[in-house]
């Protein structure tokens, strides 16, 4: 396919579904593809629209990394950003992605890199995306590009030798040795994203849903490195995309594409650990302790790197009235949390009255989604934090914003709260409160600060952490229900 036969980087109106006539050869890249899209988008793990109808796409930039040829069985590689416009879902307040303004459709901006050939290999085929009809495409296969080994290593390659290429720009930390050939392998267990790992020597995250400014998954660990903090893994290359203006205002930032960092090979995530010790009722308290230490390590390393602000009355005010927000949204979806609902409030009240007093709080960069997968213990039993994105379905700015640290506490005395409950353990709920009091106390040795001493702000994240949990668990795993509503009746009974 000749270069010129698609704009690289240009910014085009959508394409409303259905698509033009098949035959029409004049229908372009994004014609030819956006039926296929349409079917094969919704049944990605990561594709955070499910449940609401794809209503049409725009094409924000296309890149040929590798041409197109006709005819033959060499693969050529093609790399997307397009937006799948869909309805707002019920609540939410803003768009999200690729500078989609304020409007009634939402329109999620993903990262996409397809596969072109003449006929599918047999090993390729759970990989197909289809076949387009009319446009540059026209009679050729398309299909999910990081299955393909030969295409994953060319991705590898841009990485080691950085530059640019149309509106993608390759980057490589200097300090970093990438060898030319290391064998890829696709992870199948991902949700939110994409991963390939190297030859048990790096992996890149492919982040599927992109917006503009630094991911924080590149922004931390990288600011981490360069303050010498190893608990969390270096990056060693990057690339990301120059959106197209949309106006005469500034341009917008550029947006993270994928993170390549040193594969922790022979490591074991602290859920898998914390299940394997209940199995067996191994002491786990020991972990939970350095794990905590961990912690605070992190987030001191993120103080002395990254901006730091004191949340006055105002905020405390703000933060206690979103968290009420979010427990009367979820009230209402999920009856079962009504009966605790005066209490929860209470919890959130007892800092906002602080706040009115005159107490204030530090906040800082946090990991943003702190739970026991995301954290790894290596091969030298060293505890690591890994996954620094935050929750991918908050706004990349929120995520960004700096926070109290004891969200991330709360985060991960929920998830020993999880592991107690899967386990399986008779008493689960003693277990729990066990590594909790670990998990602070390994915190406070490192930071000096111990957490259960301000229980009122704790208590209200460990609260609003609760509640989202119920909202989740009822909606996508209502059997699960029963652990965060355990919870959630530990937690009213103790504002009582």
């Amino acid at each position: 396919m000749p270069e010129a036969s698609f704009s690289r980087g240009a910014h085009h109106p959508p394409t409303a579904l259905p698509p033009a006539s098949p035959n029409a050869g004049t229908t372009g890249l994004l014609g030819s593809l956006a039926p296929l899209l349409a079917e094969w988008l919704p049944r990605q793990r990561w594709f955070a629209g499910k449940g609401r109808p794809i209503t049409g796409f725009a094409l924000v930039a296309a890149t040929e990394i590798l041409p197109c040829p006709p005819g033959g069985a060499a693969p050529g590689l093609l790399h997307l950003l397009v937006r799948a416009q869909q309805p707002e879902p019920p609540g939410h307040r803003h768009g999200f992605g690729c500078g989609h303004r304020r409007g009634a459709a939402a329109s999620d901006c993903y990262q996409i890199l397809l596969g072109v050939r003449s006929t599918l290999p047999p090993s390729l085929a759970p990989a197909l995306v289809g076949h387009p009809s009319g446009g540059p495409l026209d009679g050729r296969t398309v299909y999910e590009a990081l299955a393909d080994p030969r295409l994953a290593s060319l991705l590898l390659e841009r990485l080691r030798v950085p530059g640019r290429l149309g509106p993608l720009r390759f980057v490589r930390e200097p300090s970093s040795a990438i060898p030319s050939i290391l064998p890829p392998r696709l992870v199948t267990a991902e949700q939110s994203n994409s991963s390939v790992v190297y030859g048990d020597t790096f992996i890149l995250k492919f982040f599927r849903r992109v917006s503009p400014g630094t991911n924080p998954d590149l922004e931390l660990p990288l600011a981490l490195a360069r303050t010498g903090c190893t608990r969390v893994p270096a990056p060693a290359a990057w690339f990301e995309a120059a959106p197209p203006p949309e106006g005469p205002g500034p341009r917008p930032e550029p947006f993270t594409l994928g993170v390549l960092q040193p594969y922790l090979a022979g490591s074991t995530d602290g859920w898998q650990l914390a299940l394997d010790a209940l199995s067996v009722r191994a002491d786990f308290a020991d972990a939970a302790r350095a794990l905590g230490q961990a912690t605070a390590e992190v987030h001191l390393a993120m103080a002395r790197t990254l901006p730091v602000s004191v949340l006055r009355r105002p905020q405390i005010e703000h933060l206690a009235a979103a968290m009420s927000e979010r427990l009367d949204s979820a009230a209402a979806a999920v009856p079962a949390l009504q009966p605790y609902r005066a209490a929860l409030h209470a919890a959130y009240e007892d800092v906002a009255a602080l706040g009115r007093a005159g107490r204030t709080w530090a906040a800082q960069r946090i990991h943003g989604d702190l739970h026991l997968g995301q954290s790894l213990l290596t091969a030298e039993r060293q505890w690591s934090l890994i996954d620094f994105e935050g929750e991918p379905s908050r706004p990349l700015a929120e995520r960004r914003r700096p926070q109290p640290p004891v969200r991330d506490i709360a985060g991960m005395l929920r998830s020993f709260d999880y592991a107690a409950a899967v386990g399986g353990q008779e008493a689960a709920q003693d277990w729990a409160a066990r590594m909790r009091d670990a998990y602070c106390a390994g915190y406070a040795e490192a930071s000096g600060t111990d957490p259960r001493d301000e229980p009122e702000l704790l208590r209200a994240h460990e609260t609003d952490k609760a509640v989202y949990e119920v909202l989740y668990e009822a909606r996508h795993r209502p059997d699960w229900l029963p652990v965060p509503m355990t919870a959630i009746r530990r937690l009213a009974a103790a504002v009582r």
